[in-house]
């Protein structure tokens, strides 16, 4: 047998690996890989669970935001309803008090009308007594004045009652 080159490699091949199982390496780069693939596994579970915490804070964050859109929807209906009723309410109050203005107005006109004509009928009245005495004064006598003045007297009495009713 002929010892050359190839076999010496062979040989150094043999005692290389030798060493290397002598020196537990295969063992150290498997329990060195292990490692690695625990902690890559609690990583990944890590995050799963991060993921889920994340998905747990979304879903609650979302029925938040959406408890808040119906609260806010509500308030504002409810503000719709009770600015309606608030302007349907001024307005009847707006009408009301329009009303009672004018029927206080129609009811002074009518006073001062009513007062009017008393004062024209009051003056009227005056006038034609003062008139009645000027004219009697000067053309007639005392006996036919006195019969004058009891008729006028009863005449203005009935007319009185009249006006009165």
């Amino acid at each position: 047998m002929v010892i050359d080159a190839t076999f010496w490699v062979g040989v150094s091949f043999i005692l290389f690996f030798v060493g290397l199982i002598y020196l537990k390496v295969p063992q150290k780069i498997n329990d060195l890989l292990n490692k690695l693939i625990i902690d890559i596994k609690n990583e990944i579970d890590e995050s799963e669970k991060l993921r889920l915490e994340a998905k747990t804070l979304l879903n609650s964050s979302q029925l938040k935001l959406e408890s808040a859109q119906e609260e806010s929807k509500k308030i504002i209906e409810q503000a719709k309803k009770e600015s309606e009723s608030l302007v349907i309410e001024m307005n009847d109050k707006f009408h009301r008090s329009s009303e009672i203005k004018k029927q206080l107005a129609e009811s002074k006109i009518s006073q001062m009308k009513e007062a009017a004509l008393k004062e024209i009928k009051d003056n009227s009245i005056k006038l034609a007594m003062e008139s009645v005495k000027k004219i009697i004064s000067t053309s007639i006598d005392k006996t036919k004045l006195d019969n004058l003045f009891e008729r006028n007297l009863k005449e203005s009495k009935i007319a009185i009652k009249e006006i009165k009713t």
